[in-house]
């Protein structure tokens, strides 16, 4: 399994898809950098935010998932609370083939303040914009800015196909528009 250049990136996004909206070029000028880089796709966040609250006293339960556990905002600039959580999504749609997996690591810039990103493997034929789980692990608020960089996507190719696929499966997440809560 081999992690792939800028060349096959571009390739992938202008020519089948794999990343649209597509930034052939890293973007920096007085933003949190986002496009194209040697070894991999820096994302941006989209400007819809899900903030957790416990106004309501919520539990989260990953079975039951209860929506009022979060606060919609949509905003150039969100707020995320001390020790609190917010789940967002890329701007950028991926269409993943069949012979790739992604992985996805937070930026540098917004890990250095103690904010972490997580997001689970893009599996083979999967697509949909990806939705980011972002952690504020300080005991400040922290401000995430809409339409910058968050997270780097890597892409690694198989050495060979894949038997089954996220799109064979029908897997639960596939095609998802917009910020996703969890699904049974």
């Amino acid at each position: 399994m081999a992690i792939m250049p800028d060349t096959w990136i571009r390739d992938m996004a202008t020519k089948h898809g794999m990343i649209t909206p597509f930034t052939e070029a890293q973007k920096r000028e007085g933003v949190i950098s986002y496009g194209l880089s040697s070894y991999g796709y820096d994302a941006r966040v989209a400007d819809e935010f899900k903030i957790f609250t416990n106004v309501d006293n919520a539990i989260v339960d990953p079975k039951r998932f209860d929506e009022t556990s979060f606060v919609d905002r949509k905003t150039d600039i969100c707020i995320i609370p001390p020790n609190s959580f917010a789940l967002a999504r890329t701007v950028e749609y991926f269409r993943i083939p069949r012979d790739v997996l992604v992985v996805c690591l937070g930026k540098s810039t917004y890990a250095r303040c103690g904010l972490i990103v997580n997001v689970t493997p893009l599996e083979p034929e999967w697509e949909g914009h990806v939705t980011l789980e972002i952690s504020n692990t300080t005991p400040l608020p922290a401000k995430v800015y809409a339409n910058e960089g968050l997270c780097q996507f890597l892409f690694f190719k198989g050495d060979s196909i894949c038997e089954v696929s996220y799109a064979d499966r029908s897997g639960k997440y596939m095609g998802q528009r917009g910020v996703t809560l969890p699904r049974l």
